[in-house]
């Protein structure tokens, strides 16, 4: 029973359809920023590229030996002041701190993961042009009772409006117990 609870709420939460609406949502506002950050670039490519022409080969030369220089001498550093055993110390320290990390990021990741379903949510309701909840539920909480009582539910039979109180319930009754009895049927049929 488990596994088929888990499977049926698997398949009926709504969460990650929201998300993926929500990702689209935020895509499509991205996109609109595109042709602003375009036409920046073509304003500034002029002075970029002109930039680029101006320098000078023989200084990007050296400024590379220099940094490739300074990169050596670090890394031979590094090596004369390694030592074995603080070595496995670090090391251990070091993957003590990745899996802190790594849960710290677990939890971002969710905590993401839930505000672009809420942003996902809101924005399906936008695009079908549902109102808020809080608005349905107040409506229907001000919706007269007699009005709801007078219609039939679903699977039951409509009772007539001029039979007696008393034979109201009884054919309601009536009518739940067929179709639970018909239900129990078709069970136990498919159970063999």
């Amino acid at each position: 029973m488990a596994i088929a609870d888990d499977l049926k709420k698997t398949l009926t939460d709504p969460t990650p359809l929201y998300f993926a609406a929500g990702t689209a949502d935020l895509a499509v506002q991205q996109a609109k920023k595109v042709p602003g950050l375009i036409e920046q670039l073509r304003a500034e490519a002029p002075a970029r590229i002109e930039a680029v022409k101006n320098t000078d080969p023989k200084i990007v030369q050296e400024k590379a030996r220099e940094a490739q220089e300074a990169v050596t001498a670090k890394f031979a550093e590094v090596l004369t002041a390694i030592d074995p055993k603080k070595l496995g110390e670090s090391a251990q320290d070091l993957a003590l701190r990745g899996v802190g990390v790594a849960a710290e990021y677990a939890v971002r990741a969710k905590e993401t993961y839930d505000k672009v379903a809420e942003h996902g949510e809101q924005a399906v309701r936008t695009w079908r042009g549902e109102v808020s909840e809080e608005i349905v539920d107040i409506a229907v909480a001000v919706e007269p009772k007699s009005e709801q009582a007078s219609e039939p539910q679903s699977g039951q039979e409509p009772v007539a409006a001029d039979a007696p109180a008393e034979e109201k319930p009884a054919a309601r009754r009536g009518a739940t117990r067929k179709n639970n009895v018909k239900k129990a049927t078709v069970a136990a049929g498919d159970e063999s």
